[in-house]
């Protein structure tokens, strides 16, 4: 039988097992995906084989060739799709960087150099982050310098991202911001906060009413000024539905154009996070017929900020507020480097994240913070592996030339994605892969006396062995 150079092959709809298709000199194996009916269904269904030369059965380097060819999502079911997203494909969704901000209200930061955070606010434009809060002018001389330093440095390099400020709801800390956007000619979207919540209201024996003012108060003297208002209230998570309701509807009907909900405490779940956002949209921003921006702005007390992220986008929410190394009050606020990994692999953006771990490392180093070395992604140990199992299938993967597949057969973030790659260490979990591997890369002939020596010292070994005792190991002179 002969076949055509271009087979088209449909694969039964609910079957997970492998079949093996043979005729004339063609061995064709199919791989059927199993997803539930949806956007990818079609895909996976209809398997379209590009062969342009005969294969011979014999030929095992060719059909490695041809697999390479096949859809990735053949290679790995995909529970996360299995129904539909809740948030919908193609959808926008923003970032506010609040790193040099709410992250220098951790206790143990230190505040960078004004240097410095001019070098990680260009780190922020090269990752594509949509606004950035450059301080609270109101602090003082050097939050003000600082502020303002940030706001030229924006305008001076043609920046795309937009500055706001933080500012108390009262017209000493929103003065500053209004002098500081017509000294350095941009707009400053001032960014004025107040609690709300009934358990703050009693502490500080505040009314809904004195709050109500306030708010229409702050909110029109940032407008009047010129101002784009952004308008907060802390720790919207606990607050009740009428008061929420009256101080954001108040917000808006004096000209504020975006609202921010906060779980200030870390209190929130995912579902408290959807429910407070549709809230607002549902109750407040729709009835309002003015065009909003609702903001989410979490904290991680919980360990659940990013979860809750991507609830308020699912609620409704346009933008999300985020620190660098989730540094923030107490325990931090959503990390931004890991709404953008999230965002990324779940396709509701597409850019070019290789700028990642430097901007951990400069905000790191800059607030002589540390990062966690089991950290996600930008963590030392993010996409390394000393245990045999683990490295030999990621190693087998490399030597069949497919970065994809060595990035996800062991890991569900491909490190390429974010300019790294995966590392195979040598310790006393490991395998003969292992020591094989390294000695390759280090491009040392695999002497069976070496690799013996160096699995040898590996097994009776504590901890991964590092390069230079590898490297002295390789030189031993062989024993008499």
């Amino acid at each position: 039988m002969q076949w055509p150079p271009e087979a088209l092959v449909r694969v039964p709809e609910r079957s997970g097992r492998t079949y093996w298709t043979e005729g004339g000199d063609l061995s064709l194996r199919i791989l059927q995906d199993v997803v539930s009916p949806g956007p990818r269904a079609a895909a996976a269904e209809l398997y379209v084989a590009k062969l342009t030369a005969k294969l011979g059965r014999d030929s095992e380097a060719q059909l490695r060739e041809h697999a390479k060819a096949m859809p990735q999502n053949e290679w790995i079911y995909d529970w996360n799709t299995a129904t539909p997203p809740q948030i919908p494909p193609g959808t926008r969704v923003l970032l506010d960087d609040e790193t040099l901000r709410d992250g220098l209200q951790n206790p143990s930061v230190c505040d960078p150099t004004i240097e410095e955070k001019i070098e990680i606010l260009h780190l922020m434009e090269s990752l594509g982050i949509d606004s950035v809060n450059i301080g609270l002018p109101g602090a003082g001389p050097r939050a003000a310098a600082h502020t303002e330093a940030l706001a030229s440095e924006i305008v001076t390099s043609r920046m795309k991202i937009k500055p706001n400020c933080a500012a108390r709801t009262h017209e000493n800390d929103i003065r500053p911001i209004v002098e500081i956007s017509e000294r350095v000619g941009i707009a400053i979207e001032a960014a004025t906060f107040l609690g709300s919540s009934p358990i703050r209201r009693l502490v500080e024996e505040w009314t809904v009413d004195h709050l109500q003012r306030t708010t229409e108060n702050a909110v029109k003297f940032a407008v009047q000024h010129g101002l784009p208002s952004m308008y907060v209230t802390e720790d919207t998570i606990r607050t009740d539905p009428e008061t929420v309701k009256r101080l954001y509807s108040t917000a808006i009907r004096n000209g504020a154009r975006a609202v921010v909900l906060c779980d200030t405490v870390g209190h929130a779940t995912p579902n408290g996070a959807f429910n407070l956002v549709k809230f607002v949209v549902d109750e407040v921003v729709k009835p309002s017929g003015e065009k909003i921006r609702v903001d989410w702005h979490g904290h991680n007390d919980r360990g659940l900020a990013i979860a809750n992220s991507l609830a308020a986008v699912a609620g409704g929410a346009h933008q999300v507020h985020g620190a660098a190394n989730a540094l923030g009050e107490r325990v931090g606020n959503t990390p931004m480097e890991l709404m953008l990994v999230n965002l990324r692999l779940m396709g509701l953006i597409d850019r070019d994240l290789s700028n990642l771990r430097h901007y951990c490392e400069k905000v790191a180093r800059a607030t002589k913070t540390s990062i966690p070395l089991n950290y996600p992604v930008i963590g030392h140990d993010a996409f390394r592996t000393a245990t045999g199992v683990h490295a030999a299938a990621i190693v087998k993967a490399i030597q069949k030339g497919d970065q994809r597949l060595a990035d996800d057969v062991y890991s569900g973030v491909p490190a390429h994605l974010f300019g790294l790659e995966q590392i195979i260490e040598i310790g006393p979990m490991s395998g003969k892969s292992n020591v094989l591997f390294w000695l390759a890369r280090h491009q040392i002939p695999a002497d069976d006396a070496v690799v013996s020596r160096i699995l040898d010292a590996a097994k009776q070994s504590q901890r991964v062995l590092t390069d230079a005792e590898i490297h002295a190991l390789c030189t031993e002179p062989a024993p008499r």
